[in-house]
């Protein structure tokens, strides 16, 4: 059944994605958050047809955790479901990610239009600051900033260095951090084409105040409290 369903999954996913990438093209005359609001429907469309395809559901704890204005998350990247299904769980955002991703057929070209803040990371200083400015007019465009601080995904169980350029734009814009674990990489692993039925946790800690904190504080305060949930997690 697992063949059969993650196959299933598959052909749908070639079925919604060219349509739905010229239906993204078309938003480009709209403003940012409207043009969000419109393309972010093929990440709901996806994750409820991983859900009844799939068998994949979600929980959340920790919601009441959410500040009331825009924030900067900083997660655990274990699969491609967190990028989409944080589209569900979070207010409207933008994510923080290598250039390269946009130039994907059809999932780029949508990808780009939702105002992500793409950089090249073989530029070192000038990235980070390039993100830095760009986290900051996102943030006051009211989106949320989702950085993946490992930089790629991880196996459920592992652990990368946490670069710190998400504490950075929480320090340099003001905005708190709120940081998130979760256990996705169960049931949908990194580039897999099986996957598992199963409820994946999502859970958002306290927000992290970078108001007077050095990046390097604020960086370490996030790992610290997701990688010790990542083991309660995995």
């Amino acid at each position: 059944m697992t063949v059969l369903r993650s196959t299933l999954f598959a052909l749908g996913l070639a079925l919604i994605t060219p349509p739905y990438a010229v239906l993204a093209l078309l938003t480009f005359p709209l403003p940012r958050m409207a043009r969000y609001r419109l393309i972010s429907g093929w990440s709901r469309v996806v994750i409820l047809l991983a859900k009844a395809i799939l068998r994949i559901d979600w929980q959340v704890e920790g919601r009441e955790n959410l500040p009331a204005r825009p924030s900067v998350i900083l997660a655990k990247h274990q699969s491609a479901w967190e990028t989409m299904a944080f589209q569900l769980i979070f207010p409207p955002q933008v994510l923080v990610l290598k250039r390269e991703l946009l130039w994907i057929p059809f999932f780029g070209w949508g990808l780009a239009l939702m105002s992500p803040i793409a950089i090249d990371r073989s530029r070192g200083l000038t990235a980070l600051r390039a993100m830095a400015r760009r986290g900051r007019e996102r943030l006051q465009q009211g989106f949320w900033v989702v950085v993946f601080p490992e930089g790629t995904r991880v196996a459920p169980g592992t652990a990368r260095e946490y670069h710190p350029g998400g504490a950075w734009l929480a320090c340099a814009s003001g905005a708190p951090v709120v940081p998130v674990a979760h256990n996705a990489g169960l049931l949908w692993p990194r580039n897999a084409f099986l996957k598992r039925p199963g409820t994946v946790t999502v859970r958002i800690g306290p927000p992290i105040d970078a108001a007077n904190r050095d990046a390097k504080t604020v960086n370490e305060l996030a790992r610290t409290w997701i990688e010790e949930q990542q083991k309660a997690l995995t």
